[in-house]
């Protein structure tokens, strides 16, 4: 008698957000988190009338540390039917102690905040950190029920397969370095981001980022885990490019593409449908 066939994995939810970096004011982040509420919530919209539309999507806002606890307010008291993840920008290794002008993970639980970015590209191009420091950062995030959200990306653009096994090989040492500080039952949201394509005029080319993606995907480091480990492509990232990597990426990270919040509510579409 033969065995049934395995059941399939568990689709991933998909997942799309963007980060405001350091471009928006208090005033100006208040008003964009306004903006898209109204638009989520808006009876023109069809997530608005027909929620399920967006139920198998995970959507998140990171903007600056400042802003964060008025857009945590603002999130819990909208009417929109949709929820959105707050997040940070980063979080410091240690819950408490003598850290002067760091962000302890358990304070930003505290406050209400769900994600947190680690390891950006400018974190360690401009402060020197590395993929040792990212690691401390998202075990202590992850013992604080955050789901760490680890970018990684090469930092030279190549053509072809050697631009793939490129980036493929320096993915693989900021990824291992990663997941083995976590549990491996700990959710984590890994974001490919080639420096290359950070602020470029447009996105890494489709090929190449599937590519990527898929070899991530199958990483010992990454096909052992237990856990929840979903792949956002960012990088320039924008309307009209999910759908072209879907078969490597569980989501879009997005930069100045969504400082316009109708512009971010037709990407999340885009990703919620395509």
């Amino acid at each position: 008698m033969t065995s049934p066939a395995p059941a399939p994995p568990p689709r991933r939810r998909r997942i799309v957000g963007v980060s405001t970096k350091m471009y928006f004011s208090a005033a100006r982040t208040k008003q964009y988190v306004d903006e898209l509420l109204q638009i989520l919530s808006s009876p023109s919209n069809p997530s608005s009338t027909t929620p399920s539309l967006l139920n198998n999507i995970d959507i998140f806002i990171i903007p600056d540390h400042i802003s964060l606890t008025s857009v945590i307010s603002q999130l819990q008291h909208s009417r929109s039917p949709i929820p959105i993840l707050p997040g940070a920008q980063d979080a410091f290794y240690e819950d408490t102690g003598a850290y002067t002008g760091e962000i302890s993970p358990a304070v930003l639980v505290e406050v209400g905040c769900r994600i947190v970015e680690l390891g950006h590209a400018e974190r360690r191009r401009i402060f020197c950190e590395t993929d040792a420091d990212t690691a401390r950062k998202a075990a202590a995030a992850a013992r604080n029920g955050l789901i760490p959200l680890i970018c990684i990306g090469e930092r030279s653009e190549a053509d072809g397969e050697a631009g793939v096994r490129v980036a493929v090989d320096e993915c693989r040492t900021q990824v291992e370095a990663v997941l083995a500080a976590l549990p491996t039952t700990a959710e984590v949201v890994l974001a490919y981001e080639p420096v290359w394509a950070i602020g470029a005029a447009e996105p890494a080319g489709a090929e190449h980022v599937v590519a990527v993606t898929q070899a991530i995907r199958g990483l010992e480091c990454v096909r052992s885990r237990e856990g929840s480990t979903r792949i956002l492509y960012g990088g320039s990232a924008g309307p009209g490019l999910f759908a072209r990597l879907k078969d490597g990426v569980d989501g879009l990270f997005l930069g100045r593409f969504a400082h316009d919040p109708a512009q971010f509510y037709k990407t999340i579409v885009e990703v919620a449908t395509a």
